[in-house]
């Protein structure tokens, strides 16, 4: 067997089978084996790759071990002369494995290889080569230093920015996204070391292929196109630890032991720094909008109790201070709190969400004030007034933050996109079938039936995407386009010819997704309590309410009889769109109860969703809020 094809997976079924179609286009007249490690994904990749590639070696764990420890499983058993470790949300050319295995030919020190990776943006990434993380190095990535002398070779080291981009050179760390190693040298320098969970196992690989008496080098003879996801999540507590945890065990392996302590040190400072700064800006970013709409809210309230003192009372002290400082902020917290239920929050910004959950909230304050004794009873007056004016206050202040241009709270989120469409007469057809599926609308679809086309070999003409057809555009050919037009302010995807699915670095999950714990999934026992806690507690506000609620509802013979069922646990206010013997020949989802509502009732608009996608999205990144938005939006069809 001369190569063998390492590629470990976790829950990107649709990347993953896109690689896999890349790298059998890679691997003709090539003695080629491809392994597969599923971590235990439950979006349906195992049964995707036993249907649609039965030649590859499949291993299916029950869990999630981690990126290092799911490598070695594979490296254990394959049989290559050269050894190919792959991320599944990657493309290779055409030429790639034999442009590598013609490189190893001629370089017979050559223990590691990497080669030049794209992004989906068309961008180079930096991570293609990299210097050894020496105390210096990572001080000087930790501290930013890096970005403002990225070509220096000492302060640039980690990156080695001095090396140019398009020259074959010697580099110290390959990327785990692409790293090939000789079956010589894997002999010598041993499995991958599984302390790392995630993030430091490439490079304490590539550091072993030194120390071993092998040279790595990078090749951008041939590239490659990596979905790297931007910083969504490289911000959380998760990714930190992890990240910076791999650098220090790192640095206990091959420092001395007074510069390992010392490198430690400065990375536990720089864990609580990055926390810290971190905090600082979600409780800036999650609470400002909010703290505004509140400051509104409340100074209204007060303003129409001074007036109404003032001229219905005749007294300007006719209201208690506790009404003042007590009752006023919480009708004002009560009205927020209803918006937020709504979804008025979410981003990109709804005003209808914002109007439907404070109007439900003021709802909820006059029946509350209704059924308070006399003596608590101020005045309905205020409460309708003050209502009022915190609905047109915060459509006001969204309005300003529109002007302003903030990004979410733009008030035009669903203008249509004009669209480049790159393929056959045949493609393009399917992709607009998809669209009218998904309920996506455009602005007009341009079409360039072949790569040669005019408007690909210039420049492109004002779209907001371009999405190619891989059935007729050949991998390198896609990357050249993406690489000429990378600043046009235009997004790339590209539609697989065996999924119907438009995939993009702006829709995949950030990398450290790929392996790390699912602290996100249904399965996770926080959620399932959560989700059970809120049905109850929805459903007997629900029947508390229901003088109310009941009246208005679209099919009142069922409103007490899923209050109750959802009260005893028989279901749940939401539950999968799919039928049961549907989800089970498609992706094997975590059981839920049977569901009051569907996933796709959270866009009722939408004809003829996809409703395995909305499945699967809601399993693997469910949130309370998701319950809560759909339980209000139907909240009158019970």
């Amino acid at each position: 067997m001369l190569l063998s094809v390492v590629i470990v997976n976790y829950n990107v079924k649709y990347f993953l089978e896109q690689c896999l179609h890349s790298v059998f286009a890679a691997a003709e007249g090539i003695d080629t084996e491809v392994w597969v490690v599923d971590n235990n994904s439950v979006d349906g990749s195992v049964q995707m790759v036993r249907d649609k590639f039965p030649e590859v070696n499949l291993i299916a764990n029950s869990d999630n071990p981690g990126f290092a420890t799911a490598n070695n499983q594979a490296l254990r058993q394959c049989s290559g002369e050269y050894i190919l470790l792959l991320n599944p949300d990657t493309l290779v050319q055409k030429d790639t494995f034999a442009s590598c295995i013609d490189f190893y030919k001629s370089h017979p020190d050559c223990g590691g290889l990497s080669v030049k990776m794209i992004n989906g943006e068309g961008l180079f990434l930096k991570e293609s080569k990299r210097g050894f993380p020496s105390p210096a190095t990572s001080f000087f990535k930790i501290s930013g230093l890096i970005r403002l002398f990225p070509r220096n070779k000492k302060i640039g080291a980690y990156y080695m920015g001095h090396l140019d981009d398009d020259t074959v050179n010697e580099v110290d760390v390959l990327p785990g996204a692409f790293l090939m190693i000789s079956r010589n040298a894997l002999q010598k320098t041993g499995l991958l070391d599984e302390s790392y969970f995630m993030y430091g196992e490439d490079i304490d690989f590539s550091w072993r292929i030194k120390l071993a008496g092998f040279k790595n080098y990078y090749l951008p003879s041939t590239r490659i196109l990596h979905y790297k996801g931007e910083s969504t999540k490289k911000s959380s507590m998760n990714y930190v630890y992890i990240f910076y945890n791999a650098m220090a065990i790192f640095a206990r392996k091959y420092f001395s032991r007074s510069g390992a302590k010392l490198y430690i040190f400065l990375i536990q400072c720089a864990i609580w720094l990055r926390a810290s700064l971190d905090f600082f800006k979600r409780i800036v970013s999650r609470l400002a909008v909010p703290a505004v709409d509140f400051a509104a809210s409340f100074a209204g309230f007060l303003a129409i109790k001074q007036v109404w003192a003032t001229y219905w009372a005749e007294n300007i002290n006719y209201y208690p201070e506790f009404y003042t400082w007590v009752i006023l902020p919480l009708y004002a917290l009560i009205l927020l709190l209803g918006s937020w239920l709504a979804g008025g929050y979410d981003k990109p910004l709804r005003l209808g969400r914002i109007i439907q959950g404070m109007s439900t909230g003021a709802l909820c304050l006059l029946v509350f004030y209704s059924l308070l004794s006399e003596e608590l009873r101020f005045s309905r007056a205020i409460v309708l007034l003050g209502s009022i004016w915190s609905i047109l206050a915060t459509l006001g202040i969204r309005g300003l933050l529109s002007a302003m241009n903030i990004d979410g709270y733009r008030l035009t989120p669903n203008r249509r996109n004009r669209y480049l469409v790159v393929g056959s007469e045949e493609e393009t057809n399917r992709l607009k079938t998809l669209f009218d599926a998904t309920g996506i609308e455009h602005n007009g679809i341009l079409v360039a039936h072949d790569d040669n086309d005019p408007a690909l070999n210039g420049h492109l003409p004002k779209v907001d995407e371009v999405i190619f057809c891989s059935r007729d555009i050949p991998v390198n050919r896609i990357l050249d386009i993406i690489q000429q037009n990378a600043n046009c302010g235009a997004a790339f995807r590209i539609l697989p010819d065996t999924m119907d699915v438009l995939i993009g670095s702006n829709y995949t999950n950030s990398p450290e997704e790929l392996y790390t714990p699912d602290f996100g999934n249904i399965c996770n026992a926080t959620n399932r309590r959560n989700k059970r806690i809120f049905d109850i507690v929805s459903a007997l506000l629900l029947l508390l309410l229901s003088p109310i609620l009941f009246w208005p509802q679209r099919r009142k013979r069922r409103y007490f009889a899923d209050c109750i069922s959802v009260l005893f646990g028989k279901k749940s206010w939401v539950g999968y769109s799919s039928s049961p013997s549907a989800m089970s020949m498609q992706a094997p989802l975590p059981a839920l109860r049977q569901g009051v509502f569907k996933t796709r009732d959270r866009m009722p608009s939408v004809k003829n969703p996809d409703n395995e996608r909305l499945d699967i999205a809601y399993a693997n990144n469910y949130h309370l809020m998701t319950d809560i938005t759909i339980l209000t939006i139907n909240l009158f069809r019970i």
